[in-house]
C-alpha cells in the first residue's frame, strides 16, 4: 500500500506540473514589431497640409484621444506611442511616410490614415509587409477586400453605398430629375461616381445631363459650377472634399442656382464646410451621417455627448466642436481601442486583424442610435448604415430610417 501511495503522489506532482506549464503558455505574451511590456507604436498619415488640410484635424483629435488613453493607464497596461506624419494628401509622399512608419519607426501597424488616393498608394506594399492597415481613413468600396487584401480594413460606410441611397431617393423622389455631377477626378470621386450610376441603373444615361470633374490641385472650381448651371440642371450631385464643398455651395448662392442638392457626407461638416460656405447658401442640401452631429441640440443632454465635450476640454481644447471629423476621429479611435483591448497579451499583427475582423453589435459612444460596427473574416466593413440628412437653419436634421446600401469590394 505505501508503494501505491508514492506511485500516486508522483503521477499527481507531475500532473500539478504539466498543468502549471501549460498556463504559463497559455498565459505567455505574444509580441511582433511595435509592442512590448509597456508600449504600443500606432502610426497614422494625414494631411495636415495640402488640398485636403481641413482633414488634419482627426490626426489632432486621435492624438488626443490616446493621451487621454494613456492618462488611464494605458491598454492592458501598456502606453500608446502615436506617431502621425504629414503626406499633403499626395500619394508619392504617403509612400515615403508610410516605408518610414514601418521600416524606421518600426510600428505595430498604420492606424486610419486618411484619403483615396493616398491609402491606394501604400496597399499593396502593407499587404507585402503583413503590416494592418486598420480602419483607413476613406469609404472607398476597394477596402472591403478580405480576400486579396487582408492586411487592409475600412471604417465608414463605402462611397457606392452611400451615392446608391441617394440614387434611389432621386428616382422616387424626383424621377424626372435633370442632374448634374461634379466629382474630384480620382479614385475617391470615381468610386462615389459608380456608385450613383449603379443607383441610376438604366436611366443614368438620360437623367445625367453634365458630368464634369475636377483636379485637386486647381485653386477653385467656380468655372465648374458655372458650367453644370449652364446645363439645366435641376439636381447636383456634389462629390467633392471640404475645401471644394465650401467653394461649390458658396458658389452655387452667388449664381442664385437651386437645384436639389446632394453632398457627399465625407464633406458634411458644418464647421470647415457649412459655415464658411454660408448657411444661407447651404439651406436644403442633403447628405447622410452615421454618426451624431455636435451641434445639433437634442443631443445636448446625450450621455455620449457630454463624455465627447468633457474629453476635448480636458485633451483638445482648441478644437472646432462644430467640424464633424473631430468627431469621426474620436469614434474611429474608440474602434482601435476596442480592437487593441480584445488582443489582451497576444499584440501580434496577426491577432490584430483576426480581433478587428470579429467585431460584433460594437457601439462606441458617438454613433446615431441603431447603428452599430459588425465585421467578420468576410466582411472587412465596420460600419454600413446611414440616415438621410437636410440642412436646415444652422444645422442637419435627420429624416426617414436608418438605411444600408452594403456594396462588397
Amino acid at each position: 500500500m505505501p508503494a501505491m501511495h508514492v506511485r500516486l503522489g508522483a503521477f499527481s506532482a507531475a500532473l500539478a506540473l504539466a498543468a502549471v506549464l501549460s498556463t504559463t503558455a497559455f498565459a505567455q505574451k505574444k509580441y511582433d514589431t511595435g509592442a512590448s511590456d509597456g508600449e504600443i507604436k500606432i502610426g497614422n498619415i494625414m494631411p495636415y497640409s495640402g488640398p485636403a488640410s481641413a482633414y488634419g484635424v482627426i490626426g489632432k483629435t486621435e492624438e488626443a484621444y490616446f493621451r487621454k488613453i494613456n492618462a488611464e493607464g494605458g491598454i492592458n497596461g501598456r502606453k500608446i506611442n502615436f506617431i502621425s506624419y504629414d503626406d499633403a494628401y499626395s500619394p508619392p509622399k504617403t509612400v515615403e511616410q508610410a516605408r518610414k512608419l514601418v521600416e524606421s519607426d518600426e510600428v505595430l501597424l498604420i492606424f486610419n490614415s486618411l484619403g483615396t488616393p493616398p491609402n491606394s498608394a501604400i496597399q499593396k506594399y502593407m499587404n507585402s509587409k503583413k503590416v494592418p492597415q486598420l480602419f483607413v481613413a476613406t469609404g472607398a468600396t476597394k477596402w472591403n477586400d478580405p480576400k486579396e487584401f487582408p492586411w487592409t480594413m475600412g471604417w465608414q460606410p463605402n462611397y457606392q453605398s452611400e451615392t446608391i441611397i441617394y440614387a434611389k431617393y432621386i428616382l422616387k423622389n424626383k424621377p424626372d430629375a435633370k442632374i448634374a455631377v461634379l466629382y474630384q477626378n480620382d479614385d475617391y470621386g470615381k468610386d462615389y461616381l459608380k456608385g450613383f450610376k449603379d443607383g441610376l441603373g438604366a436611366k443614368a444615361a438620360s437623367m445625367i445631363v453634365i458630368e464634369d470633374s475636377y483636379e485637386v490641385s486647381e485653386p477653385t472650381i467656380d468655372s465648374h459650377i458655372v458650367r453644370l448651371k449652364a446645363s439645366g440642371a435641376d439636381v447636383f450631385m456634389n462629390i467633392t472634399t471640404p475645401k471644394f464643398a465650401a467653394q461649390a455651395i458658396k458658389k452655387n448662392g452667388e449664381l442664385g442656382w437651386k437645384p436639389l442638392h446632394f453632398l457627399n457626407n465625407v464633406s458634411g461638416s458644418i464647421g470647415s464646410v457649412i459655415k464658411p460656405a454660408g448657411f444661407e447658401n447651404a439651406q436644403g442640401i442633403i447628405s447622410s451621417q452615421y454618426f451624431k452631429d455636435p451641434t445639433d441640440a437634442q443631443w445636448k443632454t446625450d450621455p455620449a455627448m457630454i463624455a465627447w465635450n468633457e474629453f476635448l476640454d480636458k485633451y483638445y481644447p482648441e478644437a472646432n466642436r462644430a467640424d464633424a471629423s473631430v468627431m469621426y476621429a474620436y469614434i474611429v479611435s474608440q474602434g482601435l481601442v476596442h480592437v487593441l483591448k480584445a488582443c489582451g497579451d497576444n499584440l501580434t499583427r496577426e491577432n490584430i486583424m483576426k480581433q478587428a475582423a470579429n467585431i460584433r453589435d460594437y457601439e462606441p459612444a458617438g454613433l446615431l442610435p441603431g447603428i452599430k460596427v459588425n465585421t467578420s473574416a468576410s466582411d472587412f466593413a465596420p460600419i454600413s448604415q446611414v440616415q438621410l440628412i437636410r440642412f436646415k437653419g444652422e444645422h442637419w436634421e435627420r429624416f426617414g430610417e436608418i438605411l444600408s446600401g452594403d456594396v462588397g469590394g
